[in-house]
């Protein structure tokens, strides 16, 4: 029997428990440094989590040590990234002030209804064609890769709760990262149906349990979750029966509560938790309160970022680089380049937004947490041909790499110059 000790009969070094410690503490370090004045850089802090993680894994490939597949680990990693996403979620909703109005959220509603369907046809016509995929197979490709993430759009998207700046492209990319990641599981589910049992015969229960009860019950279950425990937290700290120290930690109480109760009732716990913020937010919107749970959300979302992020970049090898073949490589500029910017410009046509905001919307498609999670529950379900699966998940990584990178070093440099722009139109106006 192999017993762990804290250390051993003479001479020992290197053990590889230990170097996972040490690691553990510099990726934590390295958290605290990239997320500090992380708005004052010209790259994102994602970009230093991304390196970290294809650092280890060079490390990981040299030492020989096991480590973690997304195949054959698919499980585990669609629980790691499902925690992380949740929590981003219910945070990207506690930082939204505009009312719940048709002409509030028409922007968003136009990159969800019509770029998100369209960007999804538009990757599994490549799938297929290009690919050589099953149509089944390049429809759950495309629910994979077409969301863009809650967790690293926050670079681009609006402030923390309070703030009075939020300009029509930044809230539209917030509400589309917060709402995108629970609507495409319908179009993931439409493709494994498909995959799996092919004909029409299944197609009434997908839009009555997949489509219409999960996506509208889960939005209620979130949105009316969230404003009742706002309230009833409001006032359990008017009364001085919570410390207001632990107000963070109210983030991560809700969200679970909320995202829970969804999954029991099996609809979309994504949907439900964004709502579950709106509707916290919408309680009150002048309390303190919201900003001091918005603050704790924030950090164990960032954290849970650089966790994923990590494993993202440690799972990186030349069989994994060398999985999606030149094809798969080739969908990653044409998704970044061509889908994404073509599927918003169609659905932003008569929005009235400016020629160079509806191009920061274009470009910013970040793909990451959100990609991994939809490729790992792809896999548990074992619906697609061994081959498949790993074409899917390698080129989905390969978007999500690639996404982090370019997206990462673009972020802060084209924020300032749409807010410059944004300035110069609006003097402009004036005269």
């Amino acid at each position: 029997m192999t017993v762990l000790v804290a250390a051993e009969k003479g001479f020992s070094f290197a053990d590889p428990y230990a170097i996972g410690i040490l690691f553990c503490g510099v990726a934590v370090v390295a958290a605290i440094g990239a997320l500090s004045h992380q708005h004052e850089r010209a790259f994102s802090a994602s970009l230093i989590y991304l390196g970290l993680g294809v650092g280890s894994a060079v490390v990981i490939q040299l030492s020989g040590v096991g480590w973690l597949d997304p195949i054959s680990d698919a499980e585990l990693l669609e629980r790691v990234s499902e925690l992380a996403i949740v929590i981003a979620l219910f945070a990207t909703g506690l930082k939204l002030d505009r009312p719940l109005t048709w002409r509030s959220w028409s922007g968003v509603t136009r990159l969800l209804v019509i770029a998100m369907p369209l960007t999804i046809g538009a990757v599994a016509v490549f799938g297929v064609g290009v690919m050589g995929l099953s149509v089944g197979a390049a429809l759950v490709l495309g629910a994979i890769v077409a969301p863009t993430d809650p967790v690293l759009a926050g670079d681009v998207g609006v402030g923390p709760p309070g703030d009075e700046d939020e300009r029509e492209p930044n809230f539209s990319l917030t509400g589309e990262a917060g709402l995108n990641d629970g609507l495409a599981f319908p179009f993931l589910f439409l493709g494994l149906f498909v995959a799996e049992t092919g004909g029409s015969d299944w197609l009434d229960n997908w839009l009555t349990a997949d489509v219409l009860y999960a996506v509208v019950t889960g939005l209620v279950i979130g949105g009316v979750g969230g404003y009742l425990l706002a309230m009833g937290a409001v006032k359990l700290r008017e009364r001085d029966l919570l410390e207001p120290q632990l107000d963070g930690w109210m983030a991560v109480a809700a969200v679970l509560l909320i995202y829970g109760a969804a999954e029991i009732a099996g609809t979309y716990g994504f949907l439900a938790a964004f709502a579950g913020g709106v509707g916290f937010r919408h309680y009150e919107h002048g309390h303190e309160y919201n900003g001091r749970v918005h603050d704790g959300a924030e950090t164990v979302e960032k954290f849970g970022e650089l966790a994923v992020i990590l494993l993202i970049g440690s799972m990186v090898g030349l069989a994994g680089l060398k999985a999606p073949g030149f094809e798969g490589w080739l969908l990653v500029p044409v998704l970044l380049l061509l889908i994404r910017p073509l599927a918003v410009a169609v659905s932003l046509v008569g929005s009235g937004l400016p020629a160079f905001e509806r191009g920061f919307v274009a470009w910013f498609g970040v793909r990451g947490v959100g990609s991994l999670y939809y490729a790992a529950v792809a896999v548990v379900t074992g619906v697609l041909t061994p081959d498949e699966t790993e074409v899917i998940v390698w080129t989905a990584l390969a978007c999500v790499m690639v996404s982090i990178l370019v997206h990462g070093l673009s972020a802060t440099p084209v924020s300032r110059r749409m807010g410059a722009a944004q300035q110069r139109a609006l003097a402009n106006a004036r005269r």
